[in-house]
């Protein structure tokens, strides 16, 4: 292969309660000339998996995740992590911290599957992986989700609507418009986005401040920024879409839902991490665990990208 050390990823196996191995499984014989990765899990509750018991992989232990000396093409290459307790959330836990780690050192892409965030909810606080990762890192970090048909930005993520309208402030909006912009530059994500709109708060972008004044600090802080356009009324942005658009919502489901439905090839990229990190664009989906009904094709892009 060609600038192998490009093409060596990372893949922290998350939630077993899931579609993820299956999807690992079903991904196999399509990924293995493209793309060399190792599983970053515990391995002995993998080879407890139906999954893995139907199938007839091999299982190869990497004893060096960083060099990858001993991989072997046509087996499961995984990087054991033992397990720590008998509470799951604290191996889960381990196992991101040292896919974290494993990634600052190599620089490898790190691909991190669907995890439950209830079962860490219930015991820390737990946002979400883009956050908890830029915890770890003492970092600032962003949510993109990079679709087929157009990208989007929200600028509040996993938080209570009722809270949202506290980061409408023209201080904040500046401030993450700033870091954002810093990121998307950067050469790692070889992203390009020909077109950059905001979306309002309100609807109909508070009709000329009648529903509040939310949009209009929004649009005072664009002002600074040549490459914006907006802000744009939600409810009629996602009508005409240009190809390699990104789109900025001031809240998560304001972006998320027309993307989901629109965008069939997506992967969630973390900015502002010195290594990249991806994840599929979607959950652990354990309503269909071994029924062989997962989609991989967010996993591959994520594996492709």
């Amino acid at each position: 292969m060609k600038n192998q050390k490009n093409k060596n990823k990372l893949i922290f196996l998350g939630d077993l309660e899931s579609i993820n191995i299956e999807l690992v499984i079903k991904s196999f014989d399509y990924l293995k000339y493209k793309v060399r990765y190792i599983l970053i899990c515990n391995k002995y509750d993998f080879l407890k998996t139906t999954h893995y018991k139907k199938s007839n992989l091999l299982i190869n232990e990497i004893l060096d995740p960083i060099n990858f000396y001993n991989y072997k093409i046509n087996q499961i290459n995984i990087f054991n992590i033992e397990n720590i307790s008998r509470k799951k959330y604290v191996n889960l836990l381990n196992q991101i911290k040292i896919s974290n780690s494993l990634a600052n050192i190599t620089k490898f892409d790190l691909i991190t599957m669907p995890i439950n965030k209830s079962i860490f909810k219930k015991e820390i606080k737990f946002i979400g992986m883009t956050e908890y990762l830029g915890k770890l890192n003492k970092k600032d970090t962003f949510m993109l989700m990079h679709g087929d048909q157009f990208s989007i930005i929200p600028m509040t993520t996993h938080i209570n609507l009722k809270n949202i309208s506290r980061y409408i402030n023209t201080k904040i909006i500046d401030s993450f418009l700033k870091k954002v912009f810093l990121n998307i530059d950067k050469t790692i994500y070889k992203l390009n986005f020909r077109n950059i709109k905001f979306i309002c708060y309100n609807p109909h972008c508070s009709e000329e401040g009648t529903m509040g004044n939310e949009d209009i600090k929004i649009g005072n802080v664009i002002k600074k920024y040549n490459k914006i356009k907006g802000p744009y009324p939600g409810d009629s942005i996602f009508k005409k879409i240009k190809k390699n658009t990104l789109f900025i919502s001031t809240y998560h489901d304001q972006a998320l839902i027309p993307f989901k439905i629109l965008n069939k090839k997506s992967v969630n990229i973390t900015l502002g991490l010195n290594y990249r990190r991806l994840s599929p664009a979607h959950g652990t989906a354990r309503d269909i665990k071994n029924k062989l009904l997962a989609d991989n094709s967010s996993y591959l892009k994520c594996l492709l990208f």
